[in-house]
């Protein structure tokens, strides 16, 4: 009987131990069953599965009605989806149960900046900054974004300093990378611009490239005179935004001066198909066939330019010297004549040089 029970007691003890050590960790599990629901939620957030995220996060106010942290998430997946209105309904409701902490303030001034209140998001975003500075936080997210707030305001020292500070948080952030290069093409430092961009593109993802900066790194190379350079960028841009009316005539226009007169009239002519009233698209295909001697042709081009909209100086300062190549000196003044009393500067010049 003794050596039995000796045999058998350790192992009802092992046994014993056991369920209660699985009893305590059963306790713990299910003491904050809210916190595990919240911090699946925070995981498919950053995974960007936001229906899934809400669906757990309406299981953890279910449970603990004043879990402020959660309203904000919430919010914060409202903004995604641009339910701006419920997003804001949620970040009153936290804010009332935790006045001015730091997450609600910095998901207000999101919302506030998308929905263009801009004094009010200067309010939030600058009340939470402060925050992040007392609380030693690096939050790159909030640096972006007040830096494209003080971009707007037209602060671009400023909104520089701040783009520069969310790329230190966060090293490769390519939209912060490309705001530094929209800034710089905003004060015209077209040179600093094509250098930041180039940056950001060196380092975004293949196979998620950030098209924006290829079309204002092409703008760029534009304003300094890299034309073929800028048809490349262009090309890259067109290949993810195809059929773009804007891009198209950008695109011809680089062409144009790089002599590529027939692939202009080709992207023109695409333009033209998605819009036949822009003046724009006319005038530039004109030139383009001007370019290529067809002057009959280019003059029709300008024409109806200027037929859509009289009182555009460039369609006839461009006539004028398809009007001058085709002999046409009497024509061609007259065109300069009226882009002169329009107000174009080119026209003065030439009316000076030709037209006396």
């Amino acid at each position: 009987m003794g050596t039995s029970a000796i045999k058998y007691f350790p192992l009802i003890y092992f046994l014993l131990n056991t369920f209660l050590c699985a009893a305590q960790k059963d306790t713990l599990k299910t003491a904050n069953p809210e916190t595990e629901f919240y911090t699946k939620a925070i995981k498919l957030i950053d995974s960007a599965k936001y229906k899934d995220a809400e669906t757990e996060l309406k299981k953890a106010l279910k449970l603990k009605k004043d879990y402020w942290e959660a309203m904000n998430k919430m919010a914060f997946i409202k903004i995604k989806q641009d339910n701006f209105k419920g997003a804001e309904k949620d970040l009153e409701a936290a804010n009332k149960i935790a006045p001015n902490n730091y997450e609600t303030l910095k998901y207000k001034g999101f919302v506030y900046f998308l929905t263009d209140r801009l004094k009010e998001c200067k309010t939030s975003f600058d009340s939470a900054f402060a925050i992040m500075e007392d609380d030693k936080l690096e939050d790159a997210e909030l640096c972006y974004y007040r830096a494209r707030l003080m971009l707007k305001g037209k602060s671009y020292k400023t909104a520089l300093d701040m783009a520069a500070l969310a790329c230190e948080y966060k090293p490769k952030y390519i939209e912060a990378m490309v705001l530094k290069g929209e800034i710089r093409f905003a004060q015209k430092e077209y040179n600093y611009a094509i250098k930041e961009l180039g940056e950001a593109i060196k380092n975004m993802a293949a196979d998620k490239p950030d098209y924006q900066a290829f079309k204002l790194r092409a703008k760029a190379r534009f304003e300094v005179k890299d034309f073929k350079n800028a048809v490349s960028d262009w090309n890259a841009y067109i290949d993810g935004n195809p059929g773009e009316e804007d891009a198209l005539i950008s695109r011809a226009a680089a062409k144009i001066n790089s002599n590529d007169n027939t692939s202009a009239i080709a992207d023109l002519d695409e333009a033209i198909k998605i819009n036949k009233k822009n003046a724009v698209s006319y005038c530039y295909r004109g030139v383009a066939k001007g370019g290529n001697k067809n002057y009959t042709e280019a003059i029709k081009d300008l024409d109806y330019a200027i037929k859509l909209k009289f009182d555009y100086p460039a369609a006839y300062v461009n006539r004028a010297a398809i009007k001058f190549a085709s002999k046409d000196k009497r024509g061609a003044c007259e065109d300069l004549q009226k882009a002169d009393g329009l107000g174009d500067e080119m026209a003065y010049k030439l009316i000076e040089q030709y037209c006396k």
